[in-house]
C-alpha cells in the first residue's frame, strides 16, 4: 500500500478541525493526517492533537507558507491536500486517489460543485471562473477550477514543486507547475459545503484576487518570456509607427520635420520595442533551461504506486 499523507493547513479552525480529521480518518484509514497550525489564536492545535492528527506549527501567516512547510517536512507516496474548515468532502478522497493511481497521474483536482450561495459566495464563483478562463487561455490547459484547494498529488509532483507562494496563490502555482512541465492531471467534481457555524473565511476577495492575478502573470513572464516581451515589443513598435508615419509623410511632402519631439518619442519607442524582442528571445532560452532542470528533478522520482493488474 502507498504511504498516504493528508495535509490540512489551518488558521483558527477550532470549530471544524476535529470533525474534518475524523472524516478523513474514516475515508482513508491508512493515511497519516498532518495539521499545520498557521499561527492560530484559538484551540485549533489542541483539538487537532486530541483528534489524533500530527500537529506542527508554521508561524509565518499564509496558506502558501503552511503548505510549503508541509511539502518539505512530510514524506509520503501520495499527498491529499484540503482545508481544515470542513468545506471539502472527505468521502471523495478515495475516488480521487484511485484515479491518480489508476491513470498514473501527478495531480487530481477536486472541482467544486456547490448547492448554495452560502457555501460559495457569488463574487468568489465569478472570480474563479474569470481566473480559470485566463489560466486556460495563457497556459493552454483545460482546468475548470484552477483555484480549488482540494488536490491529490504524487510524491514526484510535491518534491519537484518549487513553491514561492505565501497565501492563497499557492493553488495557481500548483496548476502552473503542472502546466509548464506538462504533467498528467485530471479533475473530479466534488461537493463544496458551507462552513460550520463559528468558522470564518480567511480569503479576502480583492486582496487575494490581486495576488493571484499578479502571481499568474509573474509565472507567464518567467516561463513564457517570448510571449510577454513579444507583446510588449509589438505594442511599442506599433505606437512608434503610428507616431512616425505622419512625420514621414510630412517630410516627404515638404522636406521639413515640424514635430521633432514626436520623432524622438517614436524613435525611443521603436528602440524599446526592438529591445523587448531581443530580451524575450534571450529570456526564453533561459526559461527553457530552467524548465528542463525542473523536469529532470521531476523524472528522478518514481511515479505514484499503481493499482496493479
Amino acid at each position: 500500500m502507498p504511504r498516504i499523507a493528508v495535509i490540512l493547513p489551518c488558521l483558527n479552525e477550532e470549530a471544524a478541525i476535529g470533525g474534518v480529521i475524523a472524516a478523513y480518518r474514516k475515508a482513508l484509514p491508512s493515511a497519516e493526517i498532518h495539521v499545520y497550525d498557521n499561527a492560530s489564536d484559538d484551540a485549533t492545535a489542541r483539538v487537532a492533537a486530541a483528534a489524533g492528527a500530527i500537529v506542527r506549527s508554521e508561524p509565518d501567516p499564509g496558506k502558501g507558507n503552511a503548505l510549503t512547510r508541509a511539502f518539505a517536512d512530510v514524506d509520503a507516496d501520495i499527498y491529499v491536500v484540503a482545508d481544515g474548515d470542513g468545506t471539502y468532502d472527505a468521502a471523495c478522497a478515495p475516488a480521487m486517489l484511485e484515479r491518480l493511481r489508476r491513470e498514473t497521474l501527478d495531480m487530481v483536482v477536486g472541482a467544486r460543485a456547490h448547492a448554495s450561495g452560502a457555501a460559495y459566495r457569488p463574487g468568489h464563483v465569478f472570480g474563479n471562473r474569470v481566473f480559470s478562463a485566463i489560466f486556460r487561455l495563457l497556459f493552454k490547459t483545460t482546468y475548470t477550477d484552477v483555484l480549488s484547494g482540494y488536490r491529490v498529488l504524487s510524491r514526484r509532483f510535491v518534491k519537484s514543486f518549487p513553491s514561492r507562494a505565501r497565501g492563497f496563490e499557492i493553488e495557481i502555482e500548483m496548476s502552473a507547475h503542472a502546466a509548464l512541465l506538462r504533467l498528467p492531471v485530471a479533475e473530479i467534481e466534488t461537493p463544496y459545503a458551507e462552513r460550520l457555524q463559528g468558522g470564518a473565511s480567511k480569503l479576502k476577495t480583492l486582496r487575494d484576487g490581486a495576488r493571484i492575478l499578479r502571481r499568474m502573470f509573474r509565472f507567464l513572464r518567467l516561463h513564457r518570456p517570448r510571449f510577454v516581451y513579444g507583446l510588449l515589443g509589438v505594442f511599442c513598435v506599433g505606437v512608434a509607427s503610428v507616431l512616425f508615419i505622419p512625420i514621414l509623410i510630412e517630410f516627404l511632402r515638404t522636406g521639413l520635420v515640424p514635430r521633432f519631439p514626436t520623432l524622438i518619442v517614436s524613435a525611443a519607442l521603436a528602440i524599446v520595442g526592438v529591445g523587448a524582442f531581443f530580451a524575450g528571445a534571450i529570456l526564453d532560452a533561459q526559461a527553457q533551461h530552467f524548465a528542463e532542470t525542473k523536469r529532470l528533478a521531476y523524472l528522478r522520482l518514481p511515479p505514484p504506486p499503481g493499482l496493479g493488474p
